[in-house]
């Protein structure tokens, strides 16, 4: 252990119980790795329970000058829950959540699951935007920060486009919630320059059109690589522009306590189908179709399983026997999502889809099925991919 992790160690054991605070090999050894291929050894680990223990532990991070990583479910696929210096686990006291409006916004903690937050939501017909494929295990926190999507939402309801507002702990120790007017306006005093500074990049930004053109492009695609420095040019206030920086920015810029999303429909009649090509750019074809056909005929979800991808889980009984067999270098399929609002409009939005897909020539397709085991095979199927490939690939963790 470094000095200054001792020094920040001796004040931290001052201020938050010693049965939260782990440095033995067991345990750092234990939080070392997310689920990701990659390992960094904490030196210390610190499980926090409220925002004023995240308050404290910054001011030491920032007394001693140490680095501090946060985590909540470590279910992030690039290493971001990972640190070789001080591990920031968040406990069971950001484990909270309130409905609000009918279920049309719903405001919770960063310890609270994913699916749990559906479940609050489903009595209503709604649900959050973001589904990442972990949304079983993953947290809000982390699917806030990470500006998680998944397999339905896209771009246009992941955490960015569907967050209400949130209450944000900077490093020096502000607490801004843009839901309460007094903070905002106090911040607006305090942060003055900060604010000032990120008006003068969106106007820098926006007075150069080709780069904001490129922006706007990149951010119109799936893409959660760097900071969202698209929020520069999608607000004119620079407190929205420093709200929405922070989704996407991997707990870099401040630590999210409470986020409050808009949350969206969740249709109750689907189907799934699962759907082969012999030729790759075919198939790619056949997915800008689908993505142009999303609000007419219902498609929510379009995943492109690549040959590689399908020779690692082609044993699993359970799926189509033409996934079972080897299949040619070039092949893909596509898993696919409908959802309606009644069985008769499914019908139709299943018999849409199957004609849109006839002008690609598909080599062979399950049918849409509404069966619901059958549908979730399907779709844990997809969710199974990452660790499947992984095990059959000659790839590893990186220790």
């Amino acid at each position: 252990m470094t000095p200054a992790h001792a020094d920040f160690l001796q004040d931290l054991r001052q201020t938050m119980p010693a049965a939260r605070i782990f440095t033995d090999p067991l345990s750092t050894l234990a939080y070392g790795t997310d689920a990701s291929f990659y390992r960094l050894r904490p030196q210390i680990v610190a499980r926090v329970e409220s925002e004023d223990e995240v308050a404290e532990l910054l001011r030491l991070a920032r007394l001693h000058r140490v680095a501090v990583t946060f985590r909540a479910a470590g279910t992030s696929l690039s290493g971001q829950a990972v640190s070789d210096s001080v591990l920031a686990v968040l406990g069971d006291g950001f484990n909270r959540g309130e409905v609000l409006e009918s279920g049309e916004r719903i405001r919770l903690g960063p310890g609270m699951i994913g699916a749990h937050a559906n479940a609050m939501l489903a009595p209503y017909g709604r649900k959050i935007g973001p589904d990442p494929a972990s949304i079983n295990t993953a947290k809000i926190g982390g699917i806030a920060a990470n500006n998680s999507s998944g397999m339905c939402c896209g771009t246009r309801d992941n955490s960015y486009h569907t967050m209400r507002s949130l209450r944000v702990l900077l490093l020096d120790g502000t607490a801004l919630d843009t839901a309460d007017p007094a903070s905002v306006a106090a911040f607006r005093v305090s942060h003055a320059d900060l604010l000032d500074g990120l008006a003068q990049l969106s106007r820098q930004l926006a007075g150069d059109p080709p780069l904001a053109e490129r922006v706007c492009r990149k951010y119109r695609l799936k893409n959660t690589t760097g900071y969202g420095i698209n929020a520069l040019l999608d607000f004119t206030d620079p407190l929205e522009m420093l709200s929405h920086l922070m989704i996407g920015s991997e707990g870099t810029l401040g630590f999210i306590s409470e986020i409050t999303f808009h949350t969206v429909a969740e249709h109750p009649h689907k189907a799934s189908a699962l759907v082969l090509f012999d030729d790759l750019e075919r198939c790619c074809r056949a997915v800008s179709a689908l993505s142009a056909a999303r609000d007419a005929c219902g498609v929510s979800a379009v995943e492109l399983i690549d040959s590689r991808s399908m020779r690692a889980v082609r044993e699993k009984p359970e799926l189509p026997g033409f996934l079972q067999r080897p299949a040619g270098p070039d092949s893909a399929c596509l898993l696919i999502e409908l959802r309606a609002e009644s069985d008769a409009r499914l019908d139709q939005h299943s018999a849409a889809i199957e004609r849109l897909l006839a002008d690609y020539r598909p080599q062979v397709s399950s049918g849409f099925s509404r069966d619901a085991r059958e549908c979730e095979t399907y779709w844990a199927l997809r969710k199974g991919l990452f660790p499947a490939v992984a095990r059959r690939g000659r790839w590893g963790p990186r220790w």
